[in-house]
């Protein structure tokens, strides 16, 4: 539907929204439907049209009403198709099946009271649902519908006698009444394992329900129903099947049936349950449908009446109130009160109400909840004291010596008791404090918690009050209710239950509208949001600040998750601008303490509070002009700090004070914290893998800041005993034998302000670079991806200057060693059992190398770094090549600073403009490759990029390999006319064969793609000896000495495609073919006689006409 906002049509924005205005597919329905004649015979149509009604009709679960005024002529076309004698059973079938299709949609309570009811069709319905295989798995819709439909022709306004007739069948013997009959196939249905179960016991609820039936048959039926409750025990599938039915029927019936005729028979009725005690049963069905029935009994005892005495809010007509000048609970006559109260409660009553108290506990969400509903009825019916001691049986519930099951059980009660007025004004000082700790209810279980049902169904408490209530009844409590409302919305874990708070506002709490609209459903959803905007924003309202200051102090600082506790001193970080004097005085000395507690998740939190509310008061102080800390107390508990302190929490600890510039210049704690700090990268190697990586930024950011703030001295120069200490701590560290050590002295080094390094420049190069150098072993992968970034980090710190010191700052001295390393990173291909960890080098080196070039824009060495990145787009990794792309794009287009001297600068973008570089998708081969080839035609670029796309193309990939194939032979394809450009491409691949004849990454592609340009792509014909042909025949000669398999087979294609070219070079390949025919492994003989045949084949002039048929049956004929 279109809404229209505004007051002009002119300026009225349309809005569309996804809720339907009507059923909109009305023809469509009605043409399938007429269609399912022809449809039923051909088992691929039926499921087409089954399909396709299903598509239409379930677009409209949530809006079924709209189909009511179709469901007269759907439900009247198909019965046509049902009730028509000549219709095969198979048209038949397919009509029940769009009838349930219906039924599901719309509901079957809805449905079934349009199905036709009239006298003449009960014998009809019973006839074929008499001849239906219970047993036939293709066709329970039929069996289903035809059970619903005769619960509604069961109740014809007739004594059922008057249509039995003769009771004589044709043959002589008595036959069934139609009472007996239908009661028969009710009974044969409750104890089917499929659907037509559950509408057996409709069908037992409306037939039962009958006064003939009830005269006659009720007792009966009864005592069936009990027997098989109390014989079957619930140990296997088929039991549990057949007791869900009969409860199923029994609680039916109790709810449809008169009170009057089924009074007699509820105290047998439970005291069979009682002996049966399905609460203890382990299936959840069971015990549902066990006080299902426990409450229809219940309230079989007692009277149909509301209670006089439940609170009233008024009428229920939004009319009716508008019209009232001013609302007013009603108050009954007090004489009539007390008559209605005078009467005698049945003894029962109090087992019932005992059965639904420990229903609302049991382990079963639906088991609690329908238990809840029970207590409602039932408490709705009793005299005002009695309700009022099953309100305090509730909320004993509420007790922490409880499970979150009760407290859960308890909430969905007291829900249901306000909802229906139940719950007086007076009991209110009671369940609100209860309510409120069950917003915030949490008990940790192992690795997780419980209680997020709980804190759900406590919403919904405060929903239903905020709806039950008048305003001033709930006036003392708003305030209260409010903040723990709005604390939960914000603040906790579970998204359900942060939605549940925000719409179950408590009516007119203060500022509410503003709330409500910034803390709206949608905008709850995302927990970063409410904790970092969210709560920011609410918290600007005194009402709520140091409510939401004290629950994160109190809660969530200590909180089992991690990440919540992270989010929770961000959080006091942010709030402390609302209140930072509370923060000063009140908060800091509650966590001190913690910070130095034994409850591991609370000094956590503690000390990553302390640390975030002390750099917010110095955020505070200098806006203010004041010192906001005070005396805190951090001077004295330094060491007590380090000790219990996990290393992560502690560097933490230590970049907060550093950026709130506590006064500890020269103080001895700071040797403590650059212990601490030294401590952690040496002993990094004994961190679970998990947390390295979170451990070692923590380190990197302290050291940072530590040196910033007290390493330094008034001039802007360092502290030369510390930087002494630290540069030649840290180049030590980068020989240790641990890789974490490496990699964090490495880290180290890079985050040492610029002072730090200044007259050390040198040192730290040449220790870096030691570092990056690759290994013979392969070891220390991690180390040189740390020692790359660091060296970026180093030179970015300096800065650049034309004539500076080679030992303070970037010049032209020592540049080139820079690109040198950062080039050779690019380059390395180290492997191990983790596959290809060089990536990680050349990933971080790509990286480096584009900081270190914008940093000296004016450097000439910009042609072998475009080259190396070149190389890196064009291989066959999706995510390095994107990172190759995005920074050889970033070089090519920056123009704050503008890079020179890139080679080729037109010519590149003229193939990567600057409008399509953001649409440009390098993780797409079929993007990316294209683009890549085009390098090809640049002299600079074509042997790194020929490189990259060699091992693409002997990738396993399919995309990677299709689509980089595809890119190079139609470049090929392209030159073919071009004499020197094809020339000049030869001898590059040559270059590339020569210079990696034992670099396995490269070779088998090389000779692969070889062996397909020799087939053809080369247009040597003209020339009968070509420098390509002779040195690729040189190098497969050396390479037949090898015995690695895929080296051979390549090395075989290589030669069937050169014996093409004739004269000696022919002669050579043939020789070379023979001595492979006879090579000792038996798969190289039977490849090389595979290819050989296939040679022989293509090229019909290698052999002489008169031989050539008995070479190619020796290939063919002998078992090589």
């Amino acid at each position: 539907i279109s809404v229209f906002v505004g007051h002009t049509y002119e300026n009225d924005a349309i809005v569309k929204t996804c809720v339907l205005d009507g059923f909109s597919e009305s023809a469509e329905t009605r043409a399938l439907i007429c269609s399912l004649p022809e449809a039923h015979g051909d088992e691929k149509q039926t499921e087409i049209a089954t399909q396709k009604f299903l598509l239409i009709l379930n677009r409209y679960q949530e809006q079924p009403r709209l189909l009511d005024p179709h469901l007269e002529w759907m439900l009247n076309l198909i019965l046509d198709f049902i009730r028509n004698e000549q219709s095969p059973p198979s048209l038949v079938h397919l009509g029940f099946k769009f009838l349930y299709i219906i039924s599901k949609v719309r509901g079957y309570k809805v449905f079934m009271q349009l199905l036709p009811h009239e006298v003449a069709d009960l014998q009809p319905v019973l006839d074929l649902l008499s001849r239906q295989d219970p047993n036939d798995l293709e066709t329970w819709e039929t069996r289903y519908m035809l059970l619903l439909w005769l619960s509604m022709t069961c109740l014809v306004p007739f004594d059922l006698s008057r249509l039995d007739g003769r009771m004589e069948s044709d043959s002589g013997k008595p036959r069934d009444s139609t009472m007996d009959r239908i009661l028969t196939v009710a009974k044969d249905y409750l104890v089917v394992g499929d659907t037509p179960r559950y509408a057996a016991s409709v069908l037992v609820s409306k037939f039962m329900t009958r006064p003939d039936v009830q005269q006659k048959r009720l007792g009966d039926f009864l005592d069936w129903s009990l027997g098989v409750i109390s014989q079957l025990k619930d140990d296997s599938g088929t039991n549990v099947r057949i007791l869900e039915s009969a409860l199923q029927s029994l609680a039916k019936l109790f709810k449809h049936g008169k009170r009057d005729d089924l009074s007699p028979h509820a105290a047998a009725v439970l005291q069979c349950l009682e002996q049966r005690r399905l609460s203890d049963s382990s299936e959840a069905m069971l015990k549902k449908l066990s006080i299902k029935l426990t409450q229809r009994l219940g309230l079989t005892f007692l009277k149909p009446r509301l209670a006089a005495w439940r609170y009233q809010r008024g009428s229920r007509s939004l009319a009716a109130n508008l019209s009232m000048s001013q609302s007013a609970a009603v108050s009954p006559d007090m004489d009539t009160q007390e008559q209605e109260e005078d009467y005698d409660i049945p003894e029962q009553v109090e087992t019932v109400i005992e059965h639904l108290l420990v229903g609302l506990k049991d382990k079963e969400t639906i088991v609690r909840w329908s238990a809840a509903k029970g207590i409602g009825r039932l408490t709705g019916r009793l005299p005002k004291e009695l309700a009022d001691e099953v309100v305090g049986s509730v909320l004993d519930c509420f007790s922490f010596q409880e499970t979150d099951n009760a407290w859960h059980g308890g909430c969905l009660a007291l829900a249901e008791l306000g909802r229906r007025g139940l719950l007086l004004p007076s009991r209110l000082k009671d369940v609100v404090p209860l309510i409120i700790k069950a917003l915030i209810y949490e008990e940790k279980r192992g690795a997780c918690s419980v209680g997020s049902n709980v804190r759900d169904a406590a919403c919904y408490v405060c929903w239903s009050f905020a709806r039950a209530y008048e305003p001033k009844e709930l006036e003392p409590f708003v305030c209260e209710i409010a903040r723990a409302l709005l604390i939960t919305a914000v603040f906790d874990r579970n998204v359900n239950c942060r939605r549940a708070a925000s719409v179950s506002s408590p009516g007119t709490f203060p500022h509410g509208i503003d709330i409500l609209t910034a803390a709206d459903y949608y905008a709850v959803g995302n927990l970063n949001n409410c904790y970092l905007n969210i709560s920011v924003y609410i918290a600007g309202f005194p009402e709520y600040t140091k409510a939401m200051i004290d629950h994160l102090v109190a809660i969530k600082i200590n909180h089992w998750d991690g990440a919540i506790r992270e989010l929770a001193t961000k959080a006091l970080h942010n709030l402390t601008p609302q209140a930072p004097d509370y923060m000063a005085t009140t908060v800091l000395p509650q966590l001190l303490p913690l910070a130095v507690g034994m409850d591991r998740h609370g000094r956590h939190g503690a000390i990553l509070a302390c640390g975030e509310i002390t750099h917010a008061l110095y955020k505070v102080g200098l806006q203010t002009d004041r010192w906001m800390m005070g005396n805190t107390g951090w001077a004295g508990l330094g060491g007590e700090l380090m000790r219990p302190a996990s290393k992560s929490d502690f560097c933490g600890l230590i970049e907060k004070l550093s950026l709130a510039k506590m006064p500890f210049k020269n103080d001895p704690v700071i040797t403590g914290w650059q212990g601490i700090i030294d401590d952690t990268i040496k002993t990094l190697h004994l961190v679970s893998s998990g947390a390295k990586d979170g451990i070692m930024l923590a380190v990197v950011s302290a050291l940072s800041v530590l040196c910033e703030e007290f390493y330094q001295t008034p001039d802007g120069q360092a502290d030369s005993q510390m930087q002494d200490v630290l540069v030649s701590q840290y180049i030590e560290g980068l020989q240790s034998p641990q890789m974490l050590t490496r990699c964090g002295s490495a880290l180290a080094l890079g985050c040492l302000p610029a002072f730090m390094i200044h007259g050390k420049l040198k040192q730290i190069l040449q220790a870096l670079q030691q570092v990056c150098a690759p290994t013979q072993d392969g070891k220390f992968p991690e180390a040189r991806r740390d020692a790359v970034k660091a060296v970026a980090q180093v030179c970015v710190k300096v800065g650049v200057a034309a004539h500076g010191s080679p030992d303070s700052t970037l010049c032209p001295e020592n540049i080139g060693e820079v690109y040198d390393l950062l080039l050779s990173g690019m380059n390395d291909y180290t492997t191990d059992s983790r596959g290809d960890v060089g990536a990680w080098i050349r990933e971080a080196a790509m990286s480096s190398a584009m900081d270190v070039t914008l940093l000296v824009a004016a450097s000439m060495r910009l042609m072998p770094m475009m080259c190396c990145l070149a190389q890196q787009a064009a291989e066959k990794i999706d995510r390095y090549r994107a990172h190759a792309g995005n920074i050889f794009l970033r070089l090519l287009h920056s123009s704050e600073p503008a890079v020179p001297h890139i080679p080729h600068r037109e010519e590149l973008l003229s193939i990567f403009p600057v409008e399509s570089a953001g649409s440009l998708n390098w993780t797409a081969p079929s993007q990316a490759y294209p683009h890549i080839a085009q390098l090809l035609g640049l002299p600079e670029y074509q042997y790194h990029t020929l490189l990259g796309l060699t091992v693409s193309v002997g990738g396993v990939t399919e995309s990677t390999v299709q689509f980089s194939s595809h890119s190079l032979f139609n470049y090929v394809k392209s030159i073919q006319e071009d004499g020197a450009a094809l020339g000049q491409f030869g001898e590059t691949l040559l270059r590339i064969l020569r210079g990696n004849l034992r670099n396995d990454r490269y070779f088998l592609s090389l000779l692969q793609i070889c062996a397909h340009f020799v087939l053809g792509l080369f247009n040597f014909q003209s020339a009968k000896v070509h420098p390509l042909c002779v040195e690729l025949l040189a190098l497969c000669k050396e390479i037949k000495k090898s015995k690695s398999f895929p080296k051979l087979k390549a090395c075989l294609s290589v030669f069937c495609g050169l014996v093409q070219f004739q004269g000696d070079v022919r002669k050579k390949v043939l020789s070379q073919l023979l001595l492979l025919l006879c090579a000792p492994s038996p798969q190289v003989r039977k490849t090389a006689a595979s290819e050989m045949y296939e040679m022989f084949l293509t090229y019909d002039d290698v052999a002489d006409p008169d031989v050539l048929e008995d070479v190619m049956a020796s290939l063919s004929d002998t078992n090589w």
